[in-house]
């Protein structure tokens, strides 16, 4: 489908009449795609890589540059649109161990069904997330989850911030737990594994436990204080997107917050099908059905699983290509500061 300079100028949104379309062949944006079946996993990523019951774990770095402790990480692209995407791949029990971020993180689930857990030994709270939901965990707690489907399940990640806040900050158990299977994380933010005679440098000393102090500060919020607040499910949103997009994560949204990024959730239903135009960078991730992605010079396919960054005032519109169930969430930086969730109730 080849769309037309009258055209697109005709279906432009007038909230940006005076800027010109970007041009961008189907070579060029194919470059800001990165495709499920193309996703290179690291399975040496963090800190627990060797710990029974978190060591066939699968981490991906797609956009940004990520949390990851190990040089191994692939990054697909390392533009950042004012946030990190990431995913995470595991087996049926296979856990992510308790740690904490410095900025926002969310997931939504894209395979399987997973166990969220938090609290400084994870016992706090607890929430089962189904295909679709999304979570938008609260900084200052703990948190892990585990995949308790029966089949390898996959989640998809946003980290507020260019830099995802400089990394992530464990547990002490898990760095104690880690150590007594080779794993060592130096102060530096590096992962030294003496399975593979790494040993630190001189002038690098281990990573430091939390102080008593520090681990005061993290909440033990319990699971109805978190999630009336923080978790939107799939089918409800299914029945809100019945004439509009809804907005998911945002000041006036479904979950309200302004962790520096902004979702929304559109379906069949909700759209008009028709051009519209975004002065900013946007993500596009299809939870269910195949969507064409047209725009003057060219189209594509989006399939599950795939992850798009669409450049800034380049008109688009979006088609779901098949009959059926079609689902999609769109993530857009903001300008709000990328720190802190909104505080507990």
């Amino acid at each position: 489908m080849q769309i037309s300079r009258n055209h697109l100028a005709s279906n432009r949104p007038a909230t940006n009449p005076t800027k010109e379309p970007t041009d961008m062949t189907p070579q060029e944006m194919e470059k800001h795609i990165v495709r499920y079946g193309e996703l290179k996993p690291c399975k040496t990523a963090f800190i627990d890589a060797h710990t029974p019951g978190s060591d066939q774990k699968e981490n991906f770095t797609i956009i940004g540059g990520g949390v990851s402790e190990s040089p191994d990480q692939h990054v697909h692209i390392r533009e950042t649109p004012g946030f990190n995407i990431g995913a995470a791949g595991q087996p049926p029990r296979c856990r992510n161990s308790l740690h904490d971020h410095n900025t926002a993180e969310a997931f939504f689930v894209l395979k399987g069904r997973w166990r969220f857990f938090w609290g400084r030994w994870g016992n706090a709270g607890e929430v089962t997330l189904e295909e679709g939901d999304i979570f938008n965990i609260p900084t200052g707690i703990f948190r892990g989850f585990e995949n308790i489907g029966t089949d390898y399940g996959m989640i998809m990640a946003f980290l507020g911030g260019d830099d995802a806040g400089g990394g992530v900050n464990w547990a002490p158990q898990v760095i104690e737990e880690a150590r007594e299977h080779g794993l060592v994380l130096g102060e530096n933010g590096v992962l030294y594994d003496s399975r593979k005679g790494e040993t630190l440098p001189h002038n690098v000393s281990p990573m430091p436990l939390m102080s008593g102090e520090d681990l005061a500060k993290r909440g033990e919020p319990t699971t109805v204080d978190v999630v009336p607040h923080y978790v939107a499910r799939y089918w409800d949103l299914m029945a809100l997107a019945d004439r509009q997009p809804v907005k998911v994560i945002g000041p006036d949204a479904v979950i309200r917050d302004r962790p520096g990024f902004e979702v929304d959730f559109i379906s069949r239903a909700s759209l008009a099908n028709d051009f519209y135009d975004c002065d900013v960078q946007e993500v596009l991730m299809p939870m269910r059905g195949y969507w064409r992605l047209a725009w003057d010079g060219g189209e594509t396919t989006l399939a599950p699983g795939d992850t798009c960054l669409v450049p800034e005032n380049i008109p688009r519109m979006l088609v779901p290509s098949m009959s059926g169930e079609a689902s999609m969430y769109r993530v857009r930086r903001t300008h709000d500061p990328a720190g802190k969730t909104m505080p507990l109730t």
